[in-house]
């Protein structure tokens, strides 16, 4: 008896016990569709959380002044280290293994008027390399040039609460608008982040200016910051490094110092995000396991009920010849039949289920933003796609071998007996 015997007769089988074979088949076809959807959810989970901390700067690495603790050139420890504008020269001009570098001066409590409107905001002065850095885009407009920067240009790129808030609605480019009653002309316009990570005040509502144009406000001799981005991801811990080494040769203090210059990788934080994840897609996965697998005790007991109600059939075909593998092949491709159906429904189910639900809110109503930047969008994956059959098939064979092994160790007489 071959697998065209057999392929013909678990067809047949599975058209005499249709209700049998629908209900297996709707219970399986349940548990794929809440399998892959909740690892869409997953994929739309994790994807939501990184655009959200990354949006504060891809590789991000914000550098600020610390506090020597060893001595070093025959100078005391305890000594104030502060960051000036030419080191982040020094680091632009001779540390190869740096993509991207700024100085970054801040001034706070700073008054912004138009017209009627008064408010307060940052000023972040920075080089036209702080965009890239930052990871900031341009909802219209332009960002800063190195010309508005060395001809100390009064423009200004408004942060995009600020420009809500001071014209709403109104364009804003080519307007003119009063930091503490100096004039200013809006270049740009940022789009809106919606960001986890940060460092002192959101993007959105801060403003940005050429960082030499800031002299009309402060000392730009002292950036509050230095921030920098790797050439590459793999060059970040080299990099740090090197920065810190041309540093404690400018400043005189010992390159192993690392509170001298306190140098913050924004990276590290990803390892929270990723536990997080991680975590979320674990009790998921869990989850999405158990429902398909209470598929398979369904089916498990359909196939223990077919045995039971096919013992004598089991008996005849025995004593016509048919061996114990025969009668395994037989039930085990029944069941694969029916999984092959509960799989096929259960992932057009979860692609309908996927399209229908398309997002769910996330961070929008922490953030009170109405644009979706921070939802979760649903995504039917290859993988998770290949999941559900893998471990669908897995739950198929477990559910079929128990029954199968019991049919094949019938035996003839007492099967032909049986009532």
């Amino acid at each position: 008896m071959g697998w065209q015997w057999a392929l013909a007769e678990a067809w047949l089988v599975l058209r005499f016990y249709w209700r049998r074979t629908s209900i297996a088949a709707m219970s399986l076809a349940w548990g794929v569709c809440c399998f892959v959807v909740l690892m869409a959810y997953g994929d739309g989970f994790e994807r939501a959380l990184i655009k959200a901390f990354t949006a504060v700067g891809q590789h991000l690495v914000v550098m600020y002044g610390g506090q020597t603790s060893q001595q070093a050139g025959g100078l005391r420890a305890g000594r104030r280290i502060r960051l000036e504008f030419e080191d982040a020269q020094l680091i632009k001009e001779t540390v190869p293994l740096v993509g991207a570098v700024s100085p970054e001066r801040l001034v706070g409590g700073v008054k912004i008027a138009r017209g009627t409107y008064e408010g307060e905001t940052t000023i972040r002065a920075v080089w036209p390399e702080y965009q890239r850095i930052r990871n900031l885009h341009i909802a219209e407009g332009r960002w800063i040039s190195p010309t508005d920067d060395a001809q100390q240009l009064r423009v200004v790129v408004l942060g995009a609460e600020v420009a809500e808030k001071v014209f709403r609605g109104a364009p804003a480019l080519g307007q003119v608008v009063r930091l503490n009653k100096v004039s200013f002309t809006v270049i740009g316009v940022l789009q809106k982040k919606l960001q986890i990570a940060n460092y002192n005040r959101r993007d959105n509502d801060c403003v940005f200016i050429p960082y030499q144009t800031a002299r009309a406000f402060t000392d730009v001799g002292y950036p509050t910051f230095i921030v920098w981005q790797p050439a590459y991801p793999g060059a970040l811990e080299p990099a740090i490094r090197a920065v810190r080494a041309k540093l404690a040769e400018a400043h005189k203090f010992s390159p192993m110092d690392t509170r001298a210059v306190e140098i913050l990788p924004f990276d590290q934080f990803m390892q929270l995000v990723t536990g997080m994840v991680l975590a979320l897609r674990l009790l998921l996965l869990l989850v999405g396991g158990l429902t398909l697998t209470i598929g398979g005790v369904a089916l498990a007991h359909m196939m223990l009920a077919t045995v039971l109600h096919r013992t004598r059939e089991i008996g005849t075909l025995k004593a016509l010849g048919a061996r114990a593998g025969d009668i395994m092949r037989q039930l085990i491709l029944e069941a694969l039949a029916i999984v092959g159906i509960g799989g096929a429904v259960g992932l057009m189910l979860a692609a309908s289920a996927v399209y229908a639900i398309g997002s769910l809110p996330f961070l929008g109503p922490v953030f009170e933003d109405q644009s979706g930047l921070g939802d979760i969008y649903l995504h039917l994956s290859p993988k998770a796609v290949l999941t559900s059959v893998a471990l669908l098939g897995f739950v198929g064979l477990v559910a079929a071998i128990v029954p199968a092994f019991r049919a094949a160790r019938l035996d003839p007489i007492e099967s032909l007996r049986y009532e």
